[in-house]
């Protein structure tokens, strides 16, 4: 059988981390999962071992699949490993021969069905909280086929947040930047297919938006999402700048540190004092990113940065998904260090954790926030967090009156709708509210 570009791709990366991988289990020593997990006990080299057996197409051991499927993504392992391998790359490579094992049309199925649910979320939590309008920026019924200095890729997900992607567009037009708005399900980054195993599907989606991007011809395509950044920036783009370096050139960067980069250009906006004692809920996973967002924040007039001293672990919350006990220990973890620290903000960066977190509101005596709130209020920009205020009403039909309008706006018929905020909103809350403060 004749392998597709990208499985060919994966293979030949594939081949190469086994020729260089020593399974020395330095990896897994410094993994911050592997405690959690119940896998501190075993021997690093064994597991790291039973990780390249996996690879190579053979059994691999328990061990070596539960840490695979734990694995957070908070990249310690990157800058540990003495032979250069990328080890969060390859655990993608081990869950992806696990996930193989099964037929390809329970591959194709259960990659369908994620991606069905996936889209119907992200196309009903926008509407649910934009107008026609304002959702005309995130550039779906995009046409114009300039080429543009920066992509700013919104992925899916972000969109259920919506208010954060707008802050992001607000200040690059603050900055003058050029930038044209690209993603959504029609513009995945195919993550959801890798995860399922289904290569030919996965890579239809990811290079048909990587193709949109090399159309563009930018020097910068800029990700909000960390699991977009990791997608093309660990798993796709290295095969395709291998085979058509030209074309695929661009720079591969996270919207907070190339805002970072740019704080000399952004100090003069800052004409407002914002003041608030601020802590920063903490992903290591994307290098730069929480460095980058506590420079920003530690910038804003008026505004006291705290370290909140949590655990840092994974790239994001839903991350931890495969362990919530452990996910629900964290967050109690981080609510209850910025109570002791007397801060009047917790500030996030991602979007899945503040879906997750941003109703505790209710329950603690500060705001939870995305960072990019605090920024645009010293540049006198605001944006309404509509998934916050919505998801605080913790009613289903005060919710469903509330958007009623929008939704009629929007086309939507209110049974779809009551399924995604009983499933989508309310019912995503990994710790549960105490019922209010």
């Amino acid at each position: 059988m004749t392998l597709s570009t990208f499985a060919r791709s994966l293979e030949v990366r594939g081949q190469d981390v086994l020729d260089r991988c020593t399974a020395c289990g330095i990896c897994f020593d410094v993994c911050p999962m592997t405690k959690p997990a119940g896998l501190s006990g075993d021997a690093g080299a064994e597991v790291t071992s039973a990780v390249r057996q996996l690879i190579a197409g053979e059994m691999g051991s328990a061990a070596a699949e539960r840490w695979a499927q734990v694995c957070s993504g908070s990249g310690f392992c990157i800058p540990a490993c003495p032979e250069g391998v990328n080890p969060r790359f390859m655990l993608t490579l081990a869950r992806l021969a696990v996930a193989r094992r099964k037929t390809a049309d329970a591959q194709r199925n259960t990659g369908a069905t994620a991606f069905r649910k996936m889209s119907k979320s992200v196309r009903v939590l926008s509407r649910m909280q934009l107008p026609p309008d304002v959702l005309a920026r995130f550039g779906d019924e995009e046409t114009d086929d300039r080429p543009a200095d920066v992509v700013f890729y919104t992925g899916c997900n972000l969109r259920r947040t919506p208010h954060i992607a707008l802050l992001c567009f607000d200040i690059m037009d603050r900055l003058g930047i050029d930038y044209k708005v690209m993603g959504g399900p029609q513009m995945c980054c195919g993550i959801i297919q890798l995860r399922s195993g289904d290569l030919t599907v996965s890579e239809n989606v990811s290079y048909r938006t990587s193709d949109r991007f090399a159309a563009a011809r930018p020097n910068h395509v800029l990700a909000w999402c960390p699991t977009c950044q990791i997608q093309f920036s660990e798993v796709v783009l290295p095969g395709r700048k291998t085979a058509e370096p030209e074309r695929f050139g661009f720079d591969m960067a996270p919207f907070v540190v190339f805002l970072a980069d740019r704080l000399e250009q952004l100090k003069p906006h800052f004409t407002r004092r914002v003041e608030k004692r601020v802590a920063l809920h903490e992903h290591p996973g994307v290098a730069g990113v929480t460095e980058a967002a506590e420079k920003l924040l530690r910038a804003v007039p008026g505004l006291e940065f705290v370290d909140a001293r949590q655990p840092s672990v994974g790239y994001m919350c839903n991350q931890l998904n495969a362990m919530p006990g452990f996910k629900r220990d964290l967050h109690k973890e981080v609510l209850e260090a910025a109570a002791a620290l007397g801060v009047d903000a917790l500030a996030g960066v991602y979007h899945v954790c503040h879906r997750e977190l941003c109703s505790h509101e209710r329950d603690w005596p500060f705001e939870v926030v995305n960072f990019l709130e605090l920024i645009g209020a010293s540049m006198g920009i605001e944006r309404e967090d509509q998934f916050k205020r919505l998801k605080k009403l913790q009613d289903a039909g005060r919710i469903l009156a509330d958007v009623a309008d929008l939704a009629r706006e929007h086309r939507l018929p209110l049974d779809l709708v009551e399924d995604v905020v009983l499933g989508d909103l309310l019912g995503e809350q990994p710790l549960e509210l105490t019922g209010g403060a």
